[in-house]
């Protein structure tokens, strides 16, 4: 599918915000309400658009512990990866895996409560995983965007 300049707008909104009206985002990309309703949902039906969620604020949700976590296996072995993959996740702590080049093999986005129970989740459930040779942490001072 290709976009035009108008979906692209149109996108950008809606990663603003999801649950604003057609109403309003027709007045922002000047098309009638029927026309943006249209245009959401072919992006939608080409999977351009693959889902909606709510942002919730960690602090409320006591989860404003931010750690990046860096997981090196033991070997780069399709089983290996597998395993790992379908393991990781079954971890509720972690929001986001990915996949990564370089010296590790994985970069994981871990939110818990404070330092204590990221060294809870790292001891008790991160390194039951088999096939881990070696991790690496970092902690988010701040989210700058």
């Amino acid at each position: 599918m290709k976009l035009d300049a108008t979906d692209l707008k149109l996108l950008k909104y809606l990663e603003e915000d999801a649950k604003l009206t057609t109403k309003f985002l027709a007045l922002q990309v000047n098309l009638s309400p029927t026309a943006v309703f249209e245009r959401i949902k072919k992006l939608e039906r080409n999977q351009v658009v693959s889902g909606y969620q709510a942002k919730i604020n960690p602090t409320k949700v006591e989860l404003s512990f931010l750690a990046f976590c860096m997981v090196q296996l033991e070997k780069h072995t399709q089983e290996y990866l597998s395993i790992f993959e379908k393991e990781v996740n079954q971890l509720d702590a972690v929001v986001e895996c990915n996949h990564v080049s370089g010296n590790y093999d994985y970069l994981l986005k871990v939110r818990v409560k404070d330092m204590n129970a990221y060294r809870e989740f790292i001891v008790k459930k991160l390194t039951k995983i088999p096939y881990i040779a070696n991790t690496q942490s970092a902690f988010s001072m701040q989210v700058v965007k």
